[in-house]
């Protein structure tokens, strides 16, 4: 699918991983709509683009509050005219605990940004993709560990809802698209949390085994990976998981 001239939407576009998609569209002519809660950030975020000679669009919203979407999918159609690409990229994982231990309120909060927030964006941004008969939305996949059972259940509940949506959108005989994204472990402020913090090393040491080991990945690895599976992207392929080693010539073939 053609990237260029296209608008793709990303939240947590502000972060570690968001901010290498924001940048790797805009250097591949899309018109990127960055949106999270920090506007400082997003800034940051659209002034990388825009060095890089790319054009977009930040606005500051919390995916968990449906006005907030609503707004931001309306300012992005009056500003750019359609919404080719969703990336359900941001996420929370504050919650680090057994759950006999955790705080159920930091607990629901990432699972109600990671899987509700994604929840408000598909539905606000699908009826746009099905009257147009064309759109792709990628839902980011995350790891199941133990200590993190708020982050896991939603990653898990996350992945769930992007399979049911596949097969929804074969029952309309829609050509909407949609995907997961496996980034690997990549350095950012929660896993940076994960691998220094009394919690994090107690309840998930494989984050700190992986930061001393050098096995981390980039965060533009899955930026690239991303544009790459949009590109070969067809209704056949709708489901698929893809991340940086993916073969995407293997891929190719079953097109």
């Amino acid at each position: 699918m053609e990237i260029k001239g296209r608008t793709v939407i990303i939240t947590g576009a502000g972060g570690t991983i968001g901010r290498a998609l924001a940048v790797e569209f805009g250097l591949n002519g899309a018109k990127v709509v960055c949106c999270g809660r920090n506007k400082d950030k997003l800034d940051e975020t659209m002034k990388l683009i825009e060095k890089e000679n790319g054009t977009g669009l930040a606005i500051t919203t919390d995916i968990t509050k449906r006005s907030e979407v609503q707004q931001m999918i309306k300012t992005s159609l009056e500003r750019f005219g359609s919404i080719d690409f969703l990336f359900n990229n941001a996420a929370s994982f504050n919650s680090i605990a057994g759950i006999f231990e955790v705080d159920p309120k930091i607990w629901w909060d990432d699972v109600t940004t990671n899987l509700y927030g994604s929840l408000l964006l598909i539905r606000e941004v699908l009826p746009h993709m099905i009257s147009r008969n064309e759109g792709i939305i990628i839902n980011m996949n995350g790891g199941r560990p133990v200590g993190g059972s708020g982050y896991a259940s939603s990653k898990a509940g996350l992945m769930e809802l992007t399979r049911i949506l596949v097969e929804e959108l074969k029952i309309m005989k829609s050509s909407v698209m949609v995907f997961s994204a496996v980034p690997g472990l990549v350095r950012s402020e929660a896993t940076e949390r994960q691998a220094n913090t009394p919690a994090g090393q107690k309840w998930i040491p494989s984050t700190k085994e992986t930061f001393e080991s050098g096995k981390t990945r980039k965060p533009e690895e899955i930026a690239k990976a991303t544009i790459q599976m949009i590109k070969i992207a067809t209704p056949k392929l709708s489901g698929e998981s893809f991340g940086p080693d993916t073969d995407f010539s293997k891929l190719k073939k079953q097109c």
